[in-house]
């Protein structure tokens, strides 16, 4: 039967002798609490090198290795701040409509204490860094034959990673942001938009506002939305309550509003095997519980939502959210639309 990636014996070489220098390298490498999975990565590169994999595949493993590397490493001191990704497109002119509403979003969230990420090229992207200014941006570049160097807000920045492949870059769109905007553009903007929302809808990113904003006057996303309504939602291809994971608007101020009222309780969310926690900004009542218990009752598989003033011992990584309070049940993994369903109903309760 062919090794999966995530079997036990997957965890050591199958070589005892290569398997203790492993374990005696991390461990002269010097202390730390994730020494077991630094010789899982060791080992899996090994067995990389015994697979016999040509120099190319190896190539696209060490690459997307050390692009994952760096860029976690100039995200890790920012994570308790709050980031928006931007995506447009970079052909759109600095006297565009668009390009003056992603400006003034961007400005706008960075004042109530958000940064901004973006493409770090031209148009929307430049838009985007210059609004939010060189400190309150991240750029995350990807090498092109054409369009895609770094804007003058973005340039020589510490903040600035540039990729070689599309998907180590996806992921740390999805990694680091808390939010996305969507602004007129390209294939590129749609694919973004597009994995975001799959991602959301089945789960394998948290739910967070997706915004598409247009300048007053474009028809960009509303015949966007006429395209999704009659072709997905009137096909059953998704269903109609899928539609609410995006927030269209053609008002700067509206789109900032709508981000932030997303978070108003809600702060994020962690699983703990089976058990799914959302951590919320302040305790609800009684009352407010059981009325979440009878209206979601449908996404809890058993027991009932339960509240705790303490965090989960799961939990001694993200020291900042120490003073949040947790409410906890068993998700049905199937819900992920009503989940964020049940998230603006606790914002509501603010």
């Amino acid at each position: 039967m062919p090794e999966h990636p995530f079997d036990k014996h997957g965890a050591n070489t199958g070589n005892p002798r290569i398997d203790s220098l492993v374990h005696q390298l991390v461990r002269e490498a010097g202390p730390g609490e994730n020494a077991d999975l630094v010789e899982e990565i060791i080992t899996s590169a090994i067995r990389v090198y015994k697979d016999g994999l040509d120099r190319g595949d190896m190539k696209i493993i060490n690459t997307a290795v050390r692009e994952l590397r760096h860029s976690l490493r100039v995200f890790e001191s920012f994570r308790a701040t709050r980031k928006v990704a931007v995506f447009g497109s970079a052909r759109t002119p600095r006297t565009d409509p668009n390009y003056r509403i992603a400006l003034k979003f961007s400005k706008t969230i960075v004042q109530k204490g958000w940064m901004v990420i973006t493409g770090a090229a031209s148009g929307i992207m430049e838009a985007g860094n210059a609004g939010a200014g060189r400190r309150g941006s991240f750029g995350m570049n990807i090498r092109l034959p054409f369009e895609q160097e770094a804007n003058p807000v973005m340039l020589k920045d510490p903040k600035l990673v540039t990729f070689k492949y599309f998907f180590t870059r996806k992921l740390m769109f999805l990694r680091e942001s808390h939010a996305t905007i969507l602004c007129p553009g390209g294939y590129g903007t749609h694919d973004e938009g597009f994995e975001t929302l799959t991602l959301v809808q089945t789960g394998k990113t948290d739910p967070r506002p997706i915004v598409c904003l247009d300048a007053p006057g474009d028809s960009y996303w509303n015949d966007f939305r006429k395209f999704l309504e009659k072709q997905l939602v009137k096909k059953a291809m998704i269903h109609p309550d899928d539609l609410g994971l995006m927030f269209f608007t053609q008002d700067a101020d509206q789109a900032v509003d709508h981000i932030l009222h997303f978070y108003k309780v809600y702060h994020s969310m962690r699983y703990i095997k089976d058990l799914l926690v959302l951590r919320i900004e302040k305790p609800l009542t009684e009352e407010q519980i059981d009325f979440l218990n009878q209206k979601f009752r449908a996404i809890v598989r058993k027991g009932k939502i339960t509240q705790s003033l303490k965090p989960f011992e799961e939990e001694k990584n993200v020291p900042y959210t120490f003073h949040l309070t947790r409410l906890a049940f068993y998700f049905k993994k199937d819900c992920y639309t009503v989940l964020r369903q049940m998230i603006d109903t606790i914002n509501s309760f603010g």
